[in-house]
């Protein structure tokens, strides 16, 4: 991240004006609980130390004017004329101010830099970062009350309905409302949080395969549908209604594809649940045997894996100092994710770039995470 400093000289620049307010939201990892969420099911997230930033100044009139540092474009937005336009960064920006006039609220515009350290399309919730801390920059320039249930799903809104991708509700919550030095365990259909502190000696560690997928372009939309359609015809609002006896019983209704998707969202559902409790017990052991589950379920059950993912996360198992490993997010590219012994991090993450460019001719990146505070403020 850049230093306040550099910021406030950059945003004199472009504006020439002075940045009351710098928004800071995270990006996030799940560590286990993937394409459950949508299936009001249970998910459990952490917030990371890679983040968005929006470096801004409110402004009386009804304009956003916005400078991205890392596309090198300026955006207008004017609040009373909003239309939907062509997949672009700024449509998150516009997305979640058309959910908040939605929602009853005259917006204030706002001067901005962005800048981001999230890698884009990596399954790190670039999105949910942006739409999170577009919220709260809103929420400063039109003096509304900050609550991160009602702004997170105010985000989600704009994503489903504005961005065109049908996510659930974890991304956005996860930015808004996370803890450092804990997972957020959260049940998607009645949004209870609980929050289980991660043990200490452990490592997250992220580890980008340098593909990318679109969720608007990708199958992410068709596995949602598949998974409405198994639900009409289980006869229950939602794939959460299922457990394995009720799928033993009614599988026969399925073809041999929807069985493999409501097989995923149950055994994750139980898994999710697992982690949080071994979490607790410091068992990072077990924990690391679900997360190499999580994988293989999502690779063969829910088929939203790819062949540099399933690359990477077998390069990962194969450590001494790796207790488990798996793709995270939506899938079909992107990132995974290892929970490694903290002492050994470093051999750990020069072994994963060696053999995966030795197996793919790709370079990797790896990020070593932390688990953050959901989006905040500083004042300048």
């Amino acid at each position: 991240m850049l230093k306040n400093k550099n910021l406030i000289d950059i945003f004199n620049q472009k504006f020439n004006s002075s940045p009351t307010h710098l928004i800071i939201a995270p990006g996030r990892v799940n560590l286990i609980g993937e394409h459950t969420d949508y299936n009001e099911g249970f998910v459990l997230p952490i917030a990371i130390d890679r983040y968005i930033t929006i470096t801004m100044r409110p402004r009386q009139d009804r304009m956003v004017n916005v400078y991205s540092m890392d596309f090198d474009q300026s955006v207008k937005i004017d609040l009373s004329r909003l239309s939907p336009g062509k997949p672009h960064w700024s449509e998150y920006i516009k997305g979640v101010a058309w959910s908040l006039q939605s929602d009853g609220h005259i917006l204030c515009g706002w001067d901005a830099l962005i800048s981001s350290e999230i890698p884009i399309g990596a399954g790190l919730s670039s999105s949910a970062a942006i739409e999170m801390a577009s919220a709260r920059s809103f929420t400063i320039s039109t003096k509304i009350a900050w609550d991160p249930m009602s702004m997170a799903l105010l985000a989600q809104k704009a994503e489903n309905q504005w961005v065109g991708v049908n996510c659930g509700i974890m991304d956005q919550l996860a930015c808004s409302a996370s803890k450092k030095i804990h997972a957020l365990f959260l049940d998607c259909r009645t949004l209870e949080m609980k929050f289980t502190p991660l043990p200490p000696g452990i490592a997250i560690v992220v580890m980008d395969t340098a593909t990318r997928r679109g969720l608007r372009e990708s199958r992410y939309n068709e596995r949602r549908a598949e998974c409405e359609q198994a639900a009409i015809l289980l006869n229950v609002k939602s794939l959460r209604d299922i457990d394995e006896t009720d799928f033993e019983n009614l599988s026969s209704k399925l073809s041999g594809t929807l069985k493999k998707r409501v097989r995923h969202v149950i055994s994750e559902n139980k898994r999710t649940f697992q982690v949080a409790t071994y979490l607790k017990e410091g068992n990072a052991t077990a924990v690391g045997h679900l997360l190499n589950e999580s994988h293989a379920s999502l690779r063969d059950d829910y088929q939203v894996s790819s062949d540099e993912l399933d690359l990477i996360v077998s390069i990962a198992q194969e450590q001494n100092a790796c207790y488990g490993a798996r793709m995270t997010g939506a899938g079909f590219g992107g990132c995974a994710i290892a929970m490694v012994i903290e002492s050994e991090v470093q051999e750990f993450t020069e072994m994963i770039a060696k053999k995966y460019k030795q197996a793919s001719n790709l370079e990797t990146l790896t990020y070593v995470c932390s688990a953050t505070d959901g989006v905040h403020t500083q004042l300048l």
